[in-house]
């Protein structure tokens, strides 16, 4: 059981890493020197706020659950449609915008960059209380893997440009669904 759950955590932090990775590589896709400095810069920033977010939202939750304890996979189910389908929608709306806040890598446009594509995690870190794993545990794999995830990220980027950010969204966005889904149906 115990298992299962590890692989189940990592699934989730595989997809909600997905955003990060996507920005990730649109950054080594746009700036092409000083690679190593910029990977560790992005691996520091997504994978921080990637693994702290969930935690805010395992606490807020945690407070809730015991008035919606009946309700809590439904809820969790609906979270995790609605962050899904976001992130499936920005995959398949890309906006130039993005890219354009991406020139300047000042820390405030890193600092920026990183709470915007960690936002669903904090929503996902709700479902955290329904998993029999430590919370803490469980946000530590979501920001390790976010931090290798944007760290590999970069160095793709420069490789593929912006051509797999769109499949890294949309990938996260099935994954997240399908993890509300299995809520509902187990």
């Amino acid at each position: 059981m115990f298992e299962f759950i590890i692989i189940e955590v990592i699934i989730l932090a595989f997809a909600l890493s997905m955003d990060a990775f996507a920005v990730s590589l649109s950054l080594g896709a746009k700036h092409k020197l000083s690679l190593k400095g910029l990977a560790i810069k992005a691996a520091l920033y997504f994978g921080f706020f990637q693994g702290a977010m969930p935690l805010i939202g395992y606490l807020g939750g945690r407070e809730l659950l015991g008035l919606v304890a009946g309700y809590s996979h439904f809820i969790a189910f609906a979270l995790l449609i609605v962050i899904g389908g976001h992130m499936i929608y920005e995959s398949l709306n890309h906006d130039d915008e993005e890219q354009e806040e991406t020139k300047a890598l000042t820390h405030f446009v890193m600092f920026t960059l990183a709470i915007a594509t960690s936002i669903d995690a904090m929503a996902a870190g709700f479902t955290l209380n329904l998993i029999q794993l430590n919370a803490y545990l469980a946000c530590i794999i979501i920001g390790v893997l976010t931090a290798l995830m944007s760290f590999l990220g970069v160095y793709i980027g420069v490789k593929t440009g912006d051509k797999l950010k769109q499949k890294a969204e949309l990938a996260g966005g099935v994954v997240l669904i399908l993890i509300g889904i299995k809520m509902v149906l187990i």
